[in-house]
């Protein structure tokens, strides 16, 4: 497992809260973002591709010099770009189309100054065998990571979709791709739970934990502080994402989330 060691996200410092622009904030623009986040206790964010924001491929030099000088004066980080990019289809010309623009996410990050690209499986097809899903999964990552690592850029496979949410087949696609610059989104799932607990789910993916996302911190159904306490044991040294649904009175529901968020971590 060549590509799990030396972790980056892992091994001493602290983490941060950040934001997904799933929903809550698709429908700002990047100052409102910005100012946003600054003013309730958020400190990076994960930009949604299709969002108003408008980071996307088709950004001319001068419009992605612009997008990192507006992060590079502010106290946020442009953690990520996260894509709907996917590679499970059977159909090998749409995986091969959905690499091409993964790689294209990653030269855009690259410029605009984002550490990673999001992508994600988002089912296991029934129609071949699933071993042979899991090897090109791991293949496409294997190639996106490759283009990513001449950019500095890294490659987080979200743990997404039907059965392919499973961290066990999330576990073996990480061991199949092996490649440095290839890593895991935790996606806190219901599916992550067993027996009341994490643990065993986090201890399989943590040796590519890259980035995470986390939900609705209100339910008692997914143990947040089992999941923060183990950040913190792991040395996980980047942010966790908030992937929360609209409001129409956004920043003060950011506010409330900040304070809940700070009260699990226990900071």
């Amino acid at each position: 497992m060549q590509a799990s060691r030396n972790n980056p996200a892992l091994g001493g410092g602290d983490y941060a809260l950040g934001l997904v622009t799933w929903n809550l904030g698709k429908d700002w623009e990047l100052p409102g973002l910005i100012e946003a986040c600054e003013e309730t206790g958020f400190r990076s964010v994960e930009l949604r591709t299709t969002h108003r924001h408008g980071v996307e491929p088709h950004l001319s030099r001068e419009e992605r010099v612009a997008v990192a000088s507006r992060f590079g004066f502010s106290p946020i980080r442009l953690l990520g770009l996260g894509t709907a990019c996917e590679f499970h289809s059977t159909d090998r010309s749409v995986v091969s189309r959905n690499i091409e623009e993964t790689k294209q996410f990653v030269e855009l990050a690259h410029d605009v100054g984002a550490l990673g690209v999001k992508v994600r499986p988002n089912g296991i097809p029934d129609e071949v065998p699933e071993s042979r899903t899991l090897n090109q999964i791991a293949e496409a990552l294997r190639e996106c990571g490759q283009h990513a690592q001449g950019y500095g850029v890294e490659i987080w496979l979200e743990v997404h979709g039907p059965r392919s949410n499973s961290p066990a087949r999330v576990r073996r696609i990480m061991e199949l791709a092996d490649h440095p610059m290839v890593g895991v989104c935790w996606n806190s799932n219901p599916e992550d739970v067993e027996e009341g607990s994490v643990a065993a789910s986090f201890d399989l993916l943590k040796p590519w934990l890259r980035n995470v996302h986390i939900r609705e911190l209100w339910r008692k159904d997914y143990p947040w502080r089992e999941l923060f306490d183990l950040l913190t044991q792991a040395g996980y040294r980047r942010y966790t994402l908030a992937e929360i649904p609209a409001s129409s009175d956004a920043v003060r529901l950011m506010r409330y989330y900040e304070a809940l968020w700070r009260e699990l971590k226990g900071s």
